[in-house]
């Protein structure tokens, strides 16, 4: 499969890489290792000794922030320079260093650049929200393992319609499929908004507002960053009063290819907005309620139709999908996504009408 390179993925949560830890993860089909140094700068680097090519998860991390192979003992610097062979006279082969990646932490993120290019900071989307330093008070911060290709999830993210089929009860319902849709485009980047009025409000906006089961307002919108940074704004509001009286939350669904079939999605919320929900829990177990519920329409609901999505296709390489008024965001999404692929690999591909 080809991946855009020249860009930022999130690799893992920051507080998840450990000192002292080796992390294995396979991002865009090739094998890594992380880990902190002695300074406790994140690093990320082939997990490959370039001796006989063993794994280098299987080592160990050394007191100087070392990487030892577990096959032989070759010792790697953080920039994967190998500066010990405990073997024969210690010679070094010239060809005796392991690739590395640069990393960055943002946003409590470890972001990847797994390109070619020059490294572009200012090309990491905002995700500021996630700051340890912002006013929101942000929830759990998950990973989950989606057993589909990302752009399928990128799909099912920027046309947030099926919610009142596939998430009915919970983040949608029947009062809910007919929504005004504007779809807009800045850049690279594109948005879908949903606005809806006087519904039934599902589970989690309930829960998020009033708690009381009445008619409210409510909008989606969700932008989306190539290759799969999705920030999804949400709030709900009574009717017939200002939409500035609201509650809602703001999300992020930010989408890594670990291969061609498998997803990490990153993902965490936070409130926002003037209205407090009626609570009758302690604030830590709500949010532990409320990530338990996206995590339940993710891993439960969105990956297994996903997953079979998938193999559908697959076995249908021919067919077309028909194409609805609601695909208007996912198929421009698609065709940004085909066309900066096309111009990284400097080759003319079709363009898809969607996947």
């Amino acid at each position: 499969m080809t991946y855009l390179k020249n860009c930022w993925y999130a690799a893992m949560w920051s507080e998840k890489l450990k000192a002292g830890d080796l992390t294995a993860l396979t991002l865009l089909d090739e094998p890594l290792v992380f880990f902190r140094d002695a300074a406790g700068r994140a690093v990320a680097m082939d997990d490959m000794c370039p001796h006989r090519l063993a794994p280098l998860r299987l080592g160990k991390l050394l007191p100087d922030g070392r990487i030892q192979c577990g096959y032989h003992g070759l010792e790697f610097e953080a920039s994967g320079e190998c500066v010990k062979n405990p073997h024969g006279s210690g010679k070094i082969p010239k060809n005796c260093r392991v690739k590395t990646y640069a990393l960055v932490d943002k946003h409590t993120l470890l972001w990847i650049w797994m390109g070619q290019g020059e490294p572009d900071e200012s090309l990491i989307p905002d995700f500021s929200y996630l700051d340890a330093d912002s006013p929101y008070d942000v929830g759990r911060r998950d990973t989950i393992t989606m057993e589909t290709n990302y752009r399928y999830i990128v799909d099912n993210l920027m046309d947030l319609s099926h919610a009142s089929f596939l998430h009915d009860g919970v983040l949608g319902n029947a009062e809910t499929i007919w929504a005004e849709i504007q779809v807009t485009q800045a850049g690279h980047s594109v948005t879908v908004q949903r606005d809806m009025y006087n519904v039934a409000p599902p589970l989690v906006r309930d829960l998020l507002f009033k708690r009381d089961g009445a008619p409210v307002n409510m909008w989606q919108k969700i932008t989306w960053h190539p290759p799969g940074a999705v920030l999804n704004d949400v709030g709900t509001y009574a009717p017939d009063t200002e939409r500035t009286a609201f509650s809602g939350q703001l999300g992020c669904h930010i989408l890594t290819p670990s291969t061609a079939d498998t997803t990490l999605y990153h993902t965490a919320a936070a409130r926002q907005g003037p209205i407090a929900a009626i609570a009758n829990e302690g604030d830590e177990a709500f949010k532990l309620r409320i990530a338990e519920l996206r995590r339940f329409a993710f891993e439960e609901q969105d990956d297994p139709m996903l997953k079979a999505q998938q193999e559908n296709i697959r076995r249908h390489p021919g067919v077309k999908p028909a194409l609805l008024e609601v695909d208007a965001g996912p198929v421009r999404c698609q065709r940004i996504l085909d066309g900066l692929i096309a111009a990284e690999n400097k080759v003319s591909e079709p363009v898809a009408e969607a996947l």
